[in-house]
């Protein structure tokens, strides 16, 4: 990593805070021991029939690029494939969740705003329920909407997909 004056810096994918939780594939943050105040960064890297987390919305703008693979977008109640390249935006408010699809893993990058009044919400939803990708129970609260998913993400080694 490479750090100046001001904050900024540069980092590889493979230079990355991975984690993988069994439920919810493989991550790389970039943001180290401290968020970023405003907007957040990832990439995701899930299985078919994985969803990346539960179906939700927040008060923040949340956007989405597919860079390999495939995956299914379910987004306000509706079912959308999308695959490498198409690029997804959901405005504050609107209820989504990405699950894996096709015949390999589903590699994306996430970045989401962060306003001051952060608020998210787990919605009731049989569409997600079918995925897997549903809450335990409407709520606001993160800690009770993943109540059922046991241990926390486990640091790992990045995958092999970043090829420079």
């Amino acid at each position: 990593m490479l750090e100046e004056k001001g904050g900024w810096f540069v980092m590889n994918v493979r230079e990355g805070q991975w984690r993988e939780h069994p439920k919810f594939g493989r991550t790389c943050g970039f943001e180290g021991t401290e968020r970023f105040p405003h907007t957040g960064a990832r990439i995701w890297v899930i299985e078919p029939g994985s969803p990346n987390c539960y179906y939700h919305r927040e008060s923040g703008q949340e956007d989405f690029l597919i860079l390999a693979g495939e995956a299914t977008l379910l987004v306000n109640g509706e079912e959308r494939p999308v695959k490498a390249w198409d690029y997804i935006h959901c405005p504050p408010g609107v209820s989504h969740v990405l699950v894996g699809a096709g015949e390999g893993p589903c590699t994306f990058l996430a970045i989401g705003h962060r306003p001051q009044e952060h608020e998210l919400y787990y919605p009731e939803s049989e569409l997600a329920r079918r995925h897997g990708a549903e809450a335990t129970e409407p709520t606001s609260d993160p800690r009770v909407a993943y109540s059922d998913v046991g241990a926390p993400p486990q640091d790992i080694e990045p995958p092999e997909w970043p090829i420079t």
